[in-house]
């Protein structure tokens, strides 16, 4: 790992470090703030964490953030969970968001396109006319500061208007996508209760249209809050009885009034996946997300108005708020509703070629799937535009980092990222002025005292360790719903380490200060005392032509043993033979080592994912255990759950 100095895959060129908003950023702030002028990215990032107040006071200069009412103080109770951001301060993150109207009223904000369509634009000024139109609305309606608006909505350009309008009033905004049966969608409405609903008749996913009228009825008759439903024709038909049209509440030429709000008002709500109960509904703030925002996509993403800005998501996962935030930086965002598959593999690329894309989000598994596919995107697409491809999901193999290298240009600056829901952001990844190694994230984010600790709560470099924030940062919730003690909240992350965010990852700090994610550390094996990440056994098997996914799961037996099957996925037509089964051991071992052949190699009719498609390993070990299918996992939460009857039937013969 980092005991040895590789080459790196990539690097810079001066012009593009020097170009970079993040050195412009950093000159500024030595000038004004006291950052060291010298020493690059390790001296901003450790000044960032070591000065949290001037560093944060910076970035909303640097930005110039826009408050109504000033603030006190940048921090003031530092503690976590309960750390207060900005206090005495006001402001309104969808103001923020429309900001570029002034400036450039008749350029695309949004690009939207489908299956079937070439990309559509809406106009900053278009955007802004509609966000004014519907606030006007909604106030009318009633909506006032906190009350929840909520969308069961694919990711197109009504959904954009609907949160910014939302967050205008004052509200509090929450998504789901519509593929997303009644059952997953009320598990997470039902906590929130929320008074205006927005939703499509229907879908196109795959070539097909999906009609979701009749889930649109249940959650109507579940959902005794609402006071309006809001109706988008996606597929062409009329309202249902008693809702609005859509375009009805978009067509009055009205600037949008922003409410101003305290700093840690709340703005949406994001659900973690639920695959073990009721999925956490986690709030965070307008000022929070706001600041977050801006540092992240500004400096680390280094997007403004010449950038095109495209991430592949859903509405119900928290990369389309963080999509949607591009907005911040004046950068045009460019939404795709429909397959990441269709009609091909190369799908992803056709849509970042036909928008003109500069920075492209995807996740790990479509990399790799690509690599599968024998994608060839430099081939077949021009994709001149596209300065980096970013990657987040689960941690991108080394395979994959070479892959684009290869495939999408040697000069394309790769970012893998990791982050999460819980501060919808991320903690390490993307840096445009360092280098990229091969299956490691550049570095810790600014303003994020990133670490890695042993059991006792020492700090790790170049070992594997649990992933702890030690410092706040402004993302992070400002409560769970609905969980009155904050006992909840506390549970989630500062059981383990009193005061210090335990995110549940598995990390490497390497001496050179880049960052190695190794998978969950609450489904990480451990053999004989020693950590694997499951993600490096991934990496391996899913090389083989023959495998198409792969889970391995780590058990602790009653007896004091410990049993690690991994479970394939088999291509079609590949048959899990002695020759396959001693290839797949012989790869694990030459790749990684003998400790991590496992003891059973088991073929599967398939690999159960949540509905944000992250494979799902503490479930599977429940179930494994012992533990009856419904208190092991929330079945609105995952993608299959007749796959889960597999392993469920499997423990069943093995006890």
């Amino acid at each position: 790992m980092s005991t040895v100095n590789p080459q790196p895959l990539w690097q810079p060129d001066p012009q593009r470090t020097a170009d970079a908003q993040i050195t412009e950023f950093q000159a500024w702030a030595a000038e004004h703030h006291g950052a060291p002028a010298e020493g690059g990215y390790p001296a901003l990032h450790r000044w960032s964490v070591e000065q949290l107040d001037t560093f944060w006071k910076a970035v909303t200069e640097w930005f110039d953030v826009r408050f109504s009412t000033p603030y006190a103080r940048v921090l003031g109770d530092r503690s976590m969970p309960g750390a207060e951001w900005f206090p005495g301060a006001r402001l309104n993150y969808a103001e923020h968001a429309l900001r570029a109207a002034d400036a450039r009223p008749d350029e695309p904000a949004l690009l939207h396109l489908d299956e079937t369509h070439e990309p559509r634009p809406v106009s900053w000024a278009e955007l802004r006319r509609q966000v004014g139109s519907l606030a006007a609305e909604l106030r009318a309606l009633g909506v006032r500061p906190g009350d929840r608006v909520s969308g069961y909505l694919p990711n197109v350009p009504q959904a954009v208007v609907a949160l910014l309008a939302t967050a205008a009033v004052g509200g509090v905004w929450t998504s789901c996508a519509p593929d997303f049966g009644a059952r997953s969608v009320l598990d997470r409405f039902q906590q929130v209760e929320p008074v205006v609903l927005f939703t499509v008749d229907g879908y196109r996913y795959g070539g097909k249209e999906h009609d979701r009228r009749d889930v649109v009825a249940e959650l109507r008759r579940e959902l005794p809050t609402l006071r309006a439903v809001v109706h988008i024709p996606l597929l062409g038909t009329p309202a249902p009885e008693g809702a609005l049209e859509w375009s009805a509440l978009t067509s009055a030429d009205v600037a949008p009034v922003f409410e101003q709000v305290p700093f840690d008002h709340p703005l949406w709500v994001l659900y973690s996946s639920g695959t073990t109960g009721l999925p956490k509904a986690i709030v965070q703030s307008q000022g929070g997300i706001l600041v977050e925002h801006l540092k992240q996509l500004g400096l680390h993403c280094d997007l403004g108005p010449r950038d095109r800005f495209f991430w592949y998501t859903s509405t119900g996962w928290m990369m389309w708020n963080f999509l949607v935030s591009g907005l911040l930086t004046g950068t045009t965002i460019v939404l795709y509703d429909g397959s990441p598959g269709h009609p091909d593999t190369g799908a992803q690329w056709r849509v970042a070629e036909r928008t003109g894309a500069t920075l492209f989000g995807t996740s790990a598994a479509y990399v790799m799937a690509c690599r599968k596919a024998e994608v060839h995107p430099a081939r077949d697409f021009d994709l001149s535009s596209v300065r980096c491809v970013a990657t987040t999901g689960s941690p991108l193999p080394p395979d994959g980092f070479r892959w684009l290298h290869d495939e999408v240009g040697d000069d394309v600056w790769i970012a893998s990222v990791s982050g999460g829901t819980d501060v919808c952001s991320c903690f390490a990844g993307a840096v445009p002025t360092l280098p990229v190694y091969i299956g490691e994230l550049q570095a810790p984010c600014l303003g994020t005292d990133l670490q890695s600790w042993d059991p006792s709560g020492a700090p790790l470099t170049d070992e594997v360790g649990e992933l702890v924030v030690v410092n706040p940062m402004p993302s992070m919730p400002i409560h769970f719903w609905n969980d009155p003690d904050g006992s909840r909240y506390h549970d989630s992350y500062f059981a383990m380490y009193p005061g210090v965010w335990r995110h549940g990852d598995w990390i490497t700090l390497t001496s050179r200060g880049s960052v190695i994610i190794h998978g969950r550390s609450d489904s990480t094996l451990n053999r004989q005392g020693v950590r694997m990440g499951s993600a490096d056994i991934y990496e391996a098997v899913e090389r083989l032509p023959e495998i198409k996914e792969s889970l391995v799961i780590g058990v602790e037996q009653p007896d004091g043993g410990y049993w690690m099957p991994l479970f394939v996925h088999l291509a079609p037509g590949a048959v899990l033979d002695d020759a396959l089964l001693d290839r797949v051991k012989r790869t694990i071992r030459e790749q990684l080592s003998p400790r991590h052949v496992p003891d059973e190699i088991i073929a599967v009719p398939g690999i159960p994912h949540t509905l944000t498609g992250k494979r799902i390993e503490v479930p599977v070990k429940r179930l494994l255990q012992g533990t009856p299918l419904e208190k092991a996992v929330n079945p609105g939460s995952i993608d299959d759950l007749d796959l889960l009857r597999f392993y469920e039937d499997l423990a069943r013969k093995r006890a």
